[in-house]
């Protein structure tokens, strides 16, 4: 279990090595300079790659369960680097063995790979037009495995609704670059069977968010 105060906001680097200020300053340069999402994210890979191939900088707290998260399970989501303006997030997702996220949405363009352990990706295709907010009619479109080093993009509307299982001996661990601040915006949690979809915030374990009143989310 981590144990963390997140009573204050916490932007910029939260965790500062020179593996992930690169990855940063190399998103952010293609932010400025690729209008097209679809572009960016396959400019983004190597960059991408080079983190998840790369030992040593993510301390063992941000590779740990956490049993008081926001997405239940013992699953940790460490913030390790924010945008105060909520423009870009880079975080490490931590799915102890045999537990499973919520079947949720991102909302926003990235990149997701699995830096250690394995994954099972189960990815939802919404069949109505989304009129109703608070129904939803998914049928499940992909199934993946996701080993070390391997990553996947995000573009929504498609293959943004999804849950993960960690199917590895161990405790998995993501790490996801995606174009807001994912933990602390309001985002959709599935119930397929029941045909329901409602608002949720997962929250950073080792950070707070800054507006606590829900938003409307689309």
């Amino acid at each position: 279990m981590c144990n963390f105060s997140n009573d204050e906001d916490r932007f910029g680097y939260i965790v500062d090595t020179p593996e992930i200020r690169g990855l940063i300053d190399e998103t952010q340069r293609l932010m400025r300079e690729i209008t097209d999402d679809a572009e960016r994210v396959e400019a983004l890979q190597p960059a991408f790659a080079k983190l998840l191939g790369a030992d040593g900088w993510l301390p063992e707290q941000y590779g740990s369960p956490d049993l008081e998260s926001g997405m239940g399970g013992g699953i940790g989501q460490y913030a390790l680097y924010r945008a105060e303006d909520g423009s870009l997030c880079l975080f490490s997702l931590v799915i102890p063995a045999g537990a499973s996220t919520p079947i949720h949405d991102h909302l926003a363009w990235g990149l997701i790979g699995v830096y250690r352990g394995e994954q099972a990706e189960t990815i939802y295709q919404r069949m109505d037009d989304g009129h109703d907010e608070n129904r939803a009619d998914l049928e499940v479109s992909k199934e993946l495995r996701v080993r070390e080093g391997e990553f996947y993009t995000l573009l929504p509307p498609a293959d943004d609704i999804h849950y993960v299982t960690t199917v590895s001996e161990g405790a998995s661990v993501s790490i996801h670059l995606l174009a807001n601040d994912t933990a602390c915006v309001w985002r959709h949690k599935f119930e397929p069977e029941a045909g329901t979809v409602e608002a949720f915030r997962s929250g950073y374990s080792n950070a707070a968010c800054v507006n606590e009143e829900r938003e409307t989310v689309r």
